[in-house]
């Protein structure tokens, strides 16, 4: 916890924290394969909502709600896989940062087979 020394003392934590610590939480889950892509749009343009690789956070009040895109392995168990990520996403956020998580969502958009061995037949 950090204690303020001053009343005007202030603690700045860059958007891009937020996404690197979400990011690295949600790739050490087995059966993440990688990130998925991060949808556009207008809050994306406007950079109202930081986003890259994958992640989208939202802050309001030191509350953070939190949007990951992943592509999982085909023989991973989606459910128990994505309910792994929110603890971890949400357990990184408030120890590292302590802030207060309000939602973690994942949003498995690909799976991944393993690619079929290639024969020297046509």
């Amino acid at each position: 916890m950090v204690t303020l020394r001053h009343p005007n003392d202030t603690v700045t934590i860059a958007p891009g924290v937020l996404l690197t610590i979400a990011r690295l939480a949600t790739l050490e889950v087995p059966g993440v394969v990688r990130m998925g892509n991060t949808p556009g749009g207008v809050d994306r343009l406007l950079r109202r909502v930081p986003a890259a690789n994958g992640v989208q956070i939202a802050v309001a009040d030191d509350t953070v709600t939190v949007h990951l895109y992943v592509v999982a392995e085909a023989t991973a168990n989606l459910r128990e896989m994505s309910a792994q990520i929110q603890r971890s996403v949400e357990r990184s956020i408030r120890e590292l940062l302590g802030m207060k998580v309000e939602s973690v969502n994942v949003h498995i958009e690909d799976v991944a087979f393993p690619s079929a061995p290639e024969t020297g037949q046509r």
